[in-house]
């Protein structure tokens, strides 16, 4: 469980549980995860070189203003890839 633990404060961008119950702290967990999981989607669908982290910066910084994805990584460098597992998603590099 420790390894657990040690990755989920590395990656996920939880600062703080607003609930005290087991419920509240597992639901804000798994949230996080997804949000993991679909940057990791966007990154590897669209081939950026920005790494999770900086994605998620990114992301939090643009949340509410209207912009398209592509537009807001399109000053980042694109690592274009043939690939034969291009649809193999790799979640921990």
């Amino acid at each position: 469980m420790g390894a657990v633990h040690t990755w989920i404060k590395q990656n996920l961008r939880i600062k703080r549980f607003y609930g005290t119950s087991e419920n509240a702290v597992k639901s804000k967990i798994w949230s996080a995860i997804c949000v993991y999981v679909l940057v990791a989607i966007v990154k590897k669908r669209l081939c950026i070189k920005a790494s999770l982290c900086e994605m998620l910066q990114i992301l939090s910084l643009m949340l509410f203003e209207k912009t398209q994805l592509l537009q807001l990584f399109s000053d980042i460098p694109v690592q274009m890839s043939v690939d034969a597992s291009i649809n193999q998603l790799n979640l921990f590099n």
